[in-house]
């Protein structure tokens, strides 16, 4: 749209999409409108339907399977705001916690660790999405109370997975963050749903998506006029089977390049091992994350999910020291 575009010209473009049988998406910047029209048969429309209405600068295809999570429809980085936490911002914001929530005493003695060594989020799992079905599958509401009683005691923001469109409501309830898991990357109904909630989402990376494929997943959420979505890397399966899964570093500068969505790293998950997660998450930081999300567990040899992951208390403080020098050396903070 035209610079100083009145709101009755956006309206009456509007109305022309609906005429048509399209959906629309309105991005309103500091400098920009832009106003996406979407729906399956966009191709066949020809542009100047919509070049003769008033206040209109120009129209153009934008060629990409992604659409709202281009920056052909936003060019500024998102940058979300929860709270007093940026995320997208100068800070690489740090998310640390043990994979599943086992009890109070783990979770509170997490909490005030991550909260003392420079994290803002909590993580960790109330639903958890286990391979085996025998496996722990998470304390589902009740550690949810958990959850909220760490973030009542340390202010640190919660983080967890919502694993199915039943769980929406009641994660929705007790997280600042709703985690999308790599099995429900392409879960549609469950994106839908996530991003109905409007709350802020982060998407993990499918371990066989392609980029395309997982900032397409991300638009399944941005068309539900949810705006905050977080892209997290947590490493792919490839012919390599040296760690859990191969960290796609070189993933994060494309992001930035294609997309204005900010991008986190995984690397526990990536690593499998504990001794390859401080590596990846500093490699993570060099290459422009956003921020990491971290396994800790107090004592993770009794951990119930992911022990091998999780660093211990010193680990993720000699970690976080580590990560504070190489964010300092490309200009960044956490």
């Amino acid at each position: 749209m035209q610079k100083g575009v009145t709101n009755s010209q956006i309206e009456s473009v509007k109305q022309r999409i609906k005429e048509l049988g399209f959906d629309y998406q309105l991005n309103s910047g500091e400098e920009l409108t832009v106003i996406a029209v979407l729906g399956k048969e966009t191709g066949s429309c020809d542009t100047q339907v919509f070049e003769v209405l008033p206040g209109v600068e120009k129209v153009f295809r934008i060629e990409k399977a992604f659409k709202l999570a281009s920056r052909d429809f936003q060019q500024k980085d998102t940058i979300l705001k929860i709270g007093d936490v940026e995320i997208g911002g100068k800070n690489v914001v740090i998310m640390a916690g043990p994979c599943s929530v086992e009890s109070e005493e783990q979770i509170l003695a997490c909490a005030e660790i991550a909260k003392q060594k420079g994290a803002k989020i909590l993580r960790g799992g109330a639903f958890k999405p286990r391979t085996s079905p025998f496996g722990f599958q998470g304390l589902k509401e009740d550690g949810l109370k958990i959850l909220a009683k760490a973030k009542e005691r340390t202010g640190l923001l919660i983080i967890t997975e919502a694993m199915s469109i039943e769980d929406v409501a009641v994660v929705a309830d007790y997280a600042d963050i709703i985690q999308v898991g790599t099995r429900n990357m392409q879960n549609y109904p469950l994106l839908t749903a996530v991003g109905k909630s409007h709350k802020p989402v982060l998407l993990k990376r499918g371990f066989a998506a392609t980029l395309e494929e997982w900032l397409m997943a991300a638009d399944w959420i941005l068309r539900e006029d949810n705006s905050s979505v977080i892209l997290c890397e947590r490493g792919i399966r490839t012919f390599s089977n040296c760690t859990r899964f191969t960290l796609d570093v070189g993933v994060v500068p494309v992001v930035k390049r294609f997309s204005h969505l900010p991008i986190i790293i995984d690397p526990s998950h990536a690593a499998g091992y504990f001794g390859y997660v401080p590596v990846l998450a500093k490699a993570g930081v060099a290459a422009g994350a956003d921020g990491l999300i971290v396994e800790i567990h107090p004592d993770p040899k009794k951990a119930l999910s992911d022990g091998a992951q999780s660093l211990t208390f010193s680990d993720f403080s000699r970690l976080m020291e580590e990560l504070k020098a190489i964010a300092s050396a490309i200009g960044r903070s956490i």
